[in-house]
């Protein structure tokens, strides 16, 4: 009996989530999936997004977050997912011409989004919340527990919060992708 690839890894997958596993193949990956429901809506559609023409850089970022997860490396994994988010905006930047500093801040990103129109103009009356919550989340992890060093004492972070910080990048990819489109 022969088996073609895409059978082959639907039954891989299905065996992996009938023993209750927590893992997935994508692509080539073994992906950990910590809650099916957010992995079909969120994390699967920001991989397809981030497969696109010109954003090498933000899949590499977020295949690599990922995989740090997997490993136990929890701090790499905020850290990469953070940079994920960052470079998305970037690449969506790059790809309409649109300037911005190379070493910008998210906060800096989100004014060049709303400058150039990035979503619709009447998000405006709850764009606070909007940047709030692109603003949030994600970058304040990142900030408390992957970047700027960890002192004397070295920082220990829990996979809630790394799993939690790869679900706010992958969302926020998904929002801002299919908003460029």
């Amino acid at each position: 009996m022969t088996v073609n690839p895409e059978e082959a890894i639907d039954e891989i997958n299905y065996r992996l989530r009938r023993a209750g596993v927590g893992y997935q193949v994508e692509g080539n990956r073994l992906i950990r999936v910590d809650s099916q429901l957010i992995h079909s809506e969120v994390v699967k559609p920001a991989l397809t997004l981030l497969s696109g023409e010109g954003f090498d850089g933000p899949r590499q970022e977020f295949l690599s977050a990922h995989e740090h997860y997997r490993a136990g490396e929890y701090r790499q994994a905020v850290g990469l997912a953070a940079s994920a988010l960052e470079s998305t905006f970037k690449a969506i930047f790059d790809k309409k011409g649109w300037s911005y500093n190379k070493g910008a801040r998210i906060s800096d990103l989100l004014k060049v989004a709303r400058a150039n129109h990035l979503w619709p103009e009447y998000l405006d009356t709850s764009f606070d919340q909007l940047v709030a919550t692109l603003q949030s989340g994600l970058p304040k992890i990142r900030d408390n527990d992957s970047a700027h060093g960890q002192g004397a004492q070295p920082k220990s972070v829990p996979a809630y919060i790394a799993a939690y910080a790869l679900h706010l990048a992958a969302s926020k990819i998904v929002f801002i992708s299919e908003a460029a489109k």
